[in-house]
């Protein structure tokens, strides 16, 4: 049974499936399509073209589908792509993507963006991500699955946050942050493996010590980049975590966050 409120505003090519909720005042105009289960508070905006799965929370005052806050943005038809068990907590915005990108937004299945955090135009957000209270991601944007981003963190256009790394409350992040790290600081730095966060992902502590080994050899050893990575294959490359943080600093555009020192 679909509940819509009578105060909540609904137009143009709008597909409501089963058991979905519109709370009052919500505005739901343009192409889209709201899936099965999914929870939509008061005061929501959704607008442009728009596709949300099923059994998503869309609390209080959120924005979804707006304009993309980008100077050559000249009206063509992005979108905003969002699948299933997504939380989008008090006053989010998620805004469409642009031809200069991809034309889409993305947010997989089981993200949670916490209040007032921001999702800007051809980013991806990779499954299980948390964004904590005011994160914000600049446009193109790819943080990877399960990565967590502390409150009152801004990540730059074209930068990217690895799969199950975590970034500190009040950082900066303008390099990428390689997969399986912690990262925090005005210029976020890197602060070794993120053990306990892959400890609570069921990660065995074997793989766990070889990452540790290959922060090491990348970051504190003084060889060159190509040297360091060949090494971590020849010496580990039948681990799949090592094949993937080996890829992910090797298709670096921006460049990756420095080593703050330390022991890991």
């Amino acid at each position: 049974m679909i509940k819509v409120h009578p105060t909540a505003i609904i137009s143009g090519n709008v597909n409501l499936e089963e058991d979905v909720e519109i709370g009052p005042y919500s505005v739901i105009e343009g192409s889209i399509t709201i899936g099965r289960g999914t929870k939509i508070g008061a005061r929501v905006s959704i607008k442009g073209k728009v596709s949300i799965g099923e059994d998503c929370k869309i609390y209080d005052g959120a924005v979804i589908g707006e304009e993309p806050q980008h100077l050559k943005y000249a009206g063509e038809e992005s979108e905003v792509v969002i699948k299933n068990r997504v939380i989008v907590r008090e006053y989010v915005t998620i805004h469409r993507g642009t031809a200069i990108g991809t034309m889409k937004t993305i947010i997989e299945d089981d993200v949670m963006l916490m209040a007032y955090s921001h999702v800007a135009h051809d980013c991806i957000v990779r499954r299980g991500v948390i964004m904590a209270n005011c994160a914000t991601l600049g446009g193109h944007v790819e943080v990877g699955e399960y990565a967590f981003i502390g409150g009152l963190s801004a990540v730059h256009q074209w930068a990217r946050v690895g799969s199950y790394s975590m970034v500190g409350g009040l950082s900066g992040v303008s390099l990428d942050i390689p997969p399986y790290t912690r990262a925090s600081g005005q210029h976020a730095l890197l602060y070794g493996i993120n053990t306990v966060g892959l400890q609570r992902r069921g990660f065995d502590r074997e793989v766990i010590n070889i990452l540790k080994k290959a922060y090491r050899v990348l970051f504190r050893s003084g060889m060159l980049k190509r040297e360091a990575t060949e090494l971590l294959m020849r010496e580990f490359g039948s681990y799949q975590e090592i094949r993937h943080l080996v890829e992910f600093i090797n298709t670096s555009k921006r460049g990756v966050a420095r080593d703050a020192g330390g022991k890991v």
